[in-house]
């Protein structure tokens, strides 16, 4: 087992950059009590100016943090790539600080892969973020992929003020499809708890899929082979939320004027449209809106994302999922 705690802090340009590592060693009988590396990083929103400059990598197995330096935009990028959890029930955990009028975008190279569980041990992957006045947190990850018999479980603790924007893309694809698996993992379970100033609960979900003695997860999914959600609020993405209300009110309109019904291709007759979502507002005076998405391709997915998303660029300076 693998258990590793990184804390990063984003602060103005104006402040200082000092790193801290803390090496903790394992209890003498060889078991990871306590995590394996303690990174403490607080690292400075502002552009270099010099492109031909080295990212800096922190190598967290068994997740790397790559650390390019800030876009022109003054926006800090954090990427993680290479995330693999274990059949031994790999734990990761790391927490994000974006202080006030800072922007950070948390993204990944690949899909996150989860690998067969033994001996019925979950892996996990747990992420703490405080979001300052006028600070953006944008977390806009590929999707997690559970190999079959895997158990994962992540959850993301959000805390914000009245003034942060937030972007959460949390999304599952139903396996490794060219090896005949879909839904084919025995649990994955995902949490997403929002607090506005501190303490007082805003948006509080869980998404649980568990193979039961019942019916399994293939055969409620039916055609579905991935499933979405994206959480957006705070004055910064009103825009973007108007945006996609109204844009996913006229996909629905489309599908419900012709039936809600497309032509099958295996001759069955009829099947489920290839993408339905449906968007929400929450919290007071709706300050922000969860979008849902199911979908038959991974890549419907990830057109919709693009489309949606693409008014991010000015504020991030990137296109996601591009």
């Amino acid at each position: 087992m693998i258990i590793g705690k990184a804390s990063l802090v984003i602060i103005p340009s104006a402040a200082s950059s000092d790193i801290q590592r803390h090496h903790l060693v394992p209890s003498s009988d060889g078991a990871a009590s306590s995590p394996a590396t303690l990174l403490l990083l607080r690292l400075p929103c502002f552009f270099s100016g010099d492109p031909s400059s080295s990212p800096a990598t922190l190598l967290l197995s068994p997740v790397a943090v790559v650390l390019p330096h800030s876009n022109r935009l003054g926006v800090q990028k954090l990427m993680l790539f290479g995330s693999t959890l274990s059949l031994m029930g790999d734990c990761i955990s790391f927490d994000i600080t974006v202080e006030d009028d800072c922007t950070a975008v948390l993204t990944t190279q690949a899909s996150t892969k989860v690998y067969k569980s033994v001996a019925l041990k979950c892996s996990e992957q747990i992420m703490e973020a405080s979001i300052g006045n006028g600070g953006l947190l944008v977390v806009i990850p590929d999707p997690v992929t559970c190999f079959s018999t895997a158990k994962y479980s992540q959850k993301q603790v959000l805390r914000i003020m009245s003034g942060s924007s937030l972007l959460v893309v949390d999304w599952i694809t139903s396996g490794r499809h060219e090896s005949g698996e879909k839904w084919d993992f025995i649990l994955y379970k995902s949490t997403n708890h929002i607090y506005i100033m501190e303490t007082k609960p805003l948006f509080l979900d869980t998404v649980l899929l568990e193979n039961g003695n019942v019916t399994s997860i293939a055969e409620r999914m039916q055609d579905y082979q991935v499933i979405a959600m994206v959480i957006l609020l705070g004055p910064k993405l009103k825009h973007i939320q108007n945006q996609i209300q109204e844009d996913v009110k006229k996909i629905m309109s489309e599908q419900l004027s012709m039936g809600g019904r497309t032509k099958a291709i295996n001759g069955d007759g009829y099947t489920k449209p290839p993408l339905v979502a449906s968007c929400n507002s929450f919290g007071p005076k709706g300050i922000g809106s969860v979008v849902r998405i199911a979908a038959t391709t991974t890549e419907s997915v990830y057109g919709f994302l693009r489309s949606q998303l693409a008014g991010l660029e000015p504020l991030s300076g990137l296109c996601p999922y591009h």
